[in-house]
C-alpha cells in the first residue's frame, strides 16, 4: 500500500496560539494520537510517500531518524519531486499519478482544501484531517 502523508495539519496539528515543540532533531513533535494513528498504518507492505511541503529539506534516512525519534519505525519512505513550480498539493499529487502507474491500495492523509477538487479516482481514497486536530484514531475508519 502507498500512503502519501502530509506532515503539516496531520501529524502536527495547527495551533497559531502557541509554538511548536521543536525536538532535538530541529523539526516538530508529533501530536501523540497522530503518532498512535500512523503507527496502526504502517506493515511491511506500506510505502510512505512524503507530500509535505518540508520533503525536500531532509534526505531519506533523515526523515527516517525523524520518524524514528517520534516512535514510529518505517523502512519504506519515498517522496513526492520537489515542487520547484509552486504547484497546489492538488496539482502535484495528480501530477505524480499521471507519470507513475499505481497498481496497489493507497490512502492519501492530508489536511489542504485543495484536495477536495481531486479527480474521483483520487478523491474517494483521501482521508482529509482538520488542521487544529490533525491525525486521530477516528480517521482509520
Amino acid at each position: 500500500m502507498l500512503l502519501f502523508l502530509d506532515i503539516d495539519g496531520v501529524m502536527i496539528p495547527a495551533k497559531g496560539w502557541k509554538s511548536p515543540e521543536f525536538l532535538k532533531d530541529g523539526f516538530p513533535a508529533f501530536s501523540a494520537k497522530a503518532t498512535h494513528a500512523l503507527q496502526s498504518l504502517i506493515s511491511e507492505d506500506v510505502t510512505v510517500m512524503l507530500t509535505t511541503s518540508h520533503k525536500a529539506k531532509f534526505t531519506i534516512e533523515e526523515w527516517k531518524s525523524i520518524f524514528k525519534n517520534r516512535g514510529i519505525y518505517i523502512d519504506k519512505i519515498k517522496s513526492l519531486p520537489e515542487n520547484f513550480n509552486n504547484l497546489s498539493r492538488k496539482e502535484e499529487i495528480t501530477n505524480w499519478f499521471n507519470l507513475n502507474s499505481v497498481n496497489e491500495d493507497f490512502i492519501i492523509l492530508d489536511d489542504d482544501k485543495s484536495l477536495n477538487e481531486l479527480p474521483n479516482f483520487l478523491k474517494e481514497n483521501l482521508v482529509q484531517t482538520s488542521p487544529y486536530i490533525g491525525l486521530t484514531e477516528e480517521h482509520l475508519d
